[in-house]
């Protein structure tokens, strides 16, 4: 299915890492091999960024130009983070992170095992694992992508005509260039998202959302008039 491939989701033309899908058919294929690819690629890592004295940077960790790391940030390699991105205070990279160019990784967001093209955007309490975000994804405020199916098991990706086994017991999801997603969505293990989607907060989504898409959760409030005699604060 074309929505399950690289050149549908991404613009690989904004990341610096392209050819980590090289000989890739459907896009989760690369999430097994971030971490190797990180220790085959930093043979010296270098901070060229501004890091803060109060900040924890541990094992093979490269910052680029322009870079700010925030007091509190902690992170783990192996990691590459591109130019002009900001972590901020709070922020929990745990390794196996591959962080572009102009992004923005916030205040108790966590990522591991994750690939954030150029411009992504994870800017308050998210988690972020085993996934891949495109070209200037924008996560509001807590959203979840879970990673672990429960019970644990292989994750399969679903659409309306097929499921993939994807041999992974752990994916979350792939969500593609210039997508919105809103605050306290959780996306379910091996949700795929495609390019310019918007997903309306409080969404709970798996399966394939297809490209150019709106999901809208609604929810009907029934509002009254209060009576005083309803209760009392006295």
């Amino acid at each position: 299915m074309s929505e399950l491939t690289t050149n549908e989701l991404f613009d690989l033309t904004h990341t610096k890492h392209a050819e980590l899908f090289d000989d890739v058919e459907y896009a989760w294929e690369v999430i097994p091999l971030i971490e190797q690819y990180l220790e085959y690629i930093q043979k010296s890592p270098k901070i060229q960024g501004t890091v803060s004295k109060l900040a924890v940077i541990e094992g093979k960790v490269s910052l680029g130009k322009g870079s700010v790391v925030e007091a509190g940030a902690v992170i783990h390699g192996p990691t590459i983070i591109g130019e002009n991105t900001t972590i901020r205070s709070g922020a929990l990279i745990r390794g196996g992170a591959i962080i572009g160019d102009n992004c923005m990784v916030g205040n108790s967001t966590e990522i591991k095992n994750a690939l954030l093209f150029d411009g992504a955007i994870a800017p308050h309490f998210n988690y972020i694992g085993d996934t891949v975000l495109g070209y200037k994804v924008h996560l509001g405020s807590s959203v979840v992508i879970s990673n672990l199916k429960t019970p644990p098991g292989e994750i399969v990706v679903s659409t309306l005509q097929q499921t993939y086994n994807t041999g992974l017991t752990k994916f979350g999801a792939l969500i593609g260039d210039e997508t919105e997603i809103g605050a306290n969505a959780v996306l379910n293990p091996g949700t795929v998202i495609g390019k310019r989607c918007i997903i309306y907060p409080l969404a709970l989504i798996r399966g394939v959302v297809t490209t150019d898409s709106i999901v809208k959760v609604r929810q009907q409030h029934e509002v009254v008039t209060r009576r005083q005699t309803e209760f009392s604060l006295d």
